[in-house]
């Protein structure tokens, strides 16, 4: 099962996104909106050094917030025969500039790395509204941080051989 988070655009034309869409493979599909998103918990992340793959500073995120992405995955149904297919679902997040980020439905649902990647709802002082990349995911436990921070402006389905939900930023 494949969820693809794309951010379509490029980065120079990044526009404020105030929604996303989960769709494909689910029994509903769900929209959230920015304002929608105070239905989950927020919790502070802290500062987070945003680092490239070879380990060297990019940039440093304070005071973060935000939710976790497994807690609103968790707010859909997916189409599935058996608890067992879960094992085949996989997200691919893909930036506004085309870089992509995978996870499994394992590595959100059932293990610890579920409890680190969020949707940022804060940024150095900045309310969600007021963020540059309005839609922004980070994975807090990595090594190399930059390697999974995926700034969105949107998130379009993709069709693969594997099962797939969708996940669609609308302006």
């Amino acid at each position: 099962m494949l969820t693809t988070i794309t951010c379509p655009g490029n980065a120079q034309q990044m526009k404020v996104t105030s929604a996303f869409t989960v769709s494909g493979e689910v029994f509903s599909p769900l929209t959230v909106s920015v304002m929608d998103l105070k239905k989950w918990k927020e919790v502070s992340i802290g500062d987070l050094v945003i680092t490239n793959h070879l380990g060297e500073k990019k940039s440093e995120a304070k005071g973060l917030k935000g939710i976790l992405l497994k807690e609103i995955i968790q707010t859909i149904e997916i189409k599935s025969e058996s608890p067992k297919v879960l094992s085949e679902y996989y997200f691919v997040l893909v930036a506004t500039d085309g870089y992509k980020v995978v996870y499994s439905w394992n590595e959100l649902l059932n293990t610890s790395v579920g409890d680190s990647v969020y949707l940022v709802t804060e940024k150095n002082g900045k309310r969600i509204t007021e963020m540059d990349d309005s839609i922004l995911l980070v994975s807090t436990k990595d090594f190399k941080t930059g390697r999974r921070n995926v700034k969105c402006e949107g998130v379009r389905k993709n069709r693969s051989d594997a099962r797939q939900i969708g996940l669609e930023l609308l302006q």
